[in-house]
């Protein structure tokens, strides 16, 4: 700054003013001042100005590479920190890398508040934090936890999504379950209790799995063995996420298995993924840019009013029927 002064004939301060946009100054100084910083390569540490004053308007966000819907809710908290006047810095959780260093990681980089997407930390650990700093959990209802929680109504999503199955026709339906990622047990919960309503108790069975294509392709693979030793394939599978419902499409399409002929597949997030595969997903749609839209301004509001208490949005999911799911075909 004192550079771009020197050689624009003005004062320290006038190029503060310049670069706040303060009054102060004639627009013919500012020209100058902004030809002169052009010229030699400056640009305000906005960073660095903000922890000046004491505060960072910057929001941390924590996410996993590789998680489709994570990368959705990404697209959304971008145009809505900027709208609000924050900035975001990312940190992702990758195999090797533990998730503490993670969010210590935005933490040292004086982060305002940490936004978590589908945070694996146990709720002693996300109390602590929630303690130290403004924190959000996205996907993930974490009781007795001080920290704000934004995630959707699992128990609805899946009710409609076995409420279509059942209306088609379905009774052997199987689930893949998303072992301990977020909102799986929730989700794991609701299947258990819709086949029970539907009077469908015992044909009840969750295949242990996770939230990717490998889980899905280990359970087309499962259910395939089982075929070839003469026990039928179930008419219908609701997979953990979209991504599980795109490794069990890959195996059951290398097997000729006609989807949704033989199998209907259900997935849950409505990810961009399902609008990519070769066959529109029938899945359970997350809002992604509404539920952004709250983790953000969770963390603002709190940020600019310490005395607000943590809280909880819960929002309605919505099932998108596609192409891979129809009546069962007679066996």
């Amino acid at each position: 700054m004192a550079d771009v002064a020197a050689r624009a004939g003005v004062s320290r301060a006038l190029v503060s003013i310049v670069f706040r946009n303060q009054p102060g100054a004639s627009q013919d100084t500012r020209d100058r001042v902004l030809r002169v910083a052009a010229e030699i390569g400056y640009s305000p540490d906005s960073a660095a100005r903000l922890l000046a004053r004491g505060r960072s308007r910057t929001l941390g966000v924590l996410l996993t590479v590789h998680q489709t819907f994570q990368a959705d809710l990404v697209e959304g908290i971008y145009p809505e920190a900027e709208r609000l006047g924050y900035e975001v810095l990312l940190s992702a959780n990758v195999p090797g890398r533990d998730e503490a260093k993670s969010i210590e990681a935005l933490l040292s980089h004086r982060c305002g508040a940490l936004i978590l997407l589908g945070p694996g930390s146990d709720a002693a650990e996300l109390d602590v934090l929630g303690h130290r700093t403004v924190a959000v959990s996205v996907g993930r209802r974490v009781t007795g936890a001080y920290v704000d929680n934004v995630h959707s109504a699992e128990n609805k999503g899946v009710r409609q999504a076995m409420d279509h199955l059942v209306e088609l026709g379905h009774r052997r339906i199987v689930h893949i379950d998303g072992g301990r990622q977020p909102g799986s047990v929730e989700r794991r919960r609701a299947y258990r209790d819709s086949m029970r309503r539907h009077g469908l108790a015992g044909e009840i069975r969750v295949i242990p799995g996770a939230h990717d294509e490998d889980a899905g392709i280990a359970a087309g693979r499962l259910l395939l063995a089982e075929r070839d030793r003469g026990l039928p394939l179930p008419t219908a599978i609701l997979a953990g996420n979209d991504r599980c419902a795109m490794g069990l499409l890959m195996t059951f399409t290398h097997a000729h298995v006609d989807v949704p002929g033989e199998v209907s597949v259900v997935g849950y997030d409505d990810s961009h993924l399902s609008h990519v595969m070769p066959i529109g997903l029938t899945t359970v749609r997350q809002d992604a840019l509404l539920i952004a839209e709250y983790a953000v301004r969770f963390a603002v509001e709190r940020l600019e009013n310490t005395e607000l208490e943590p809280r909880e949005a819960v929002l309605d999911p919505k099932l998108v029927v596609r192409e891979t799911s129809g009546p069962p075909r007679p066996r």
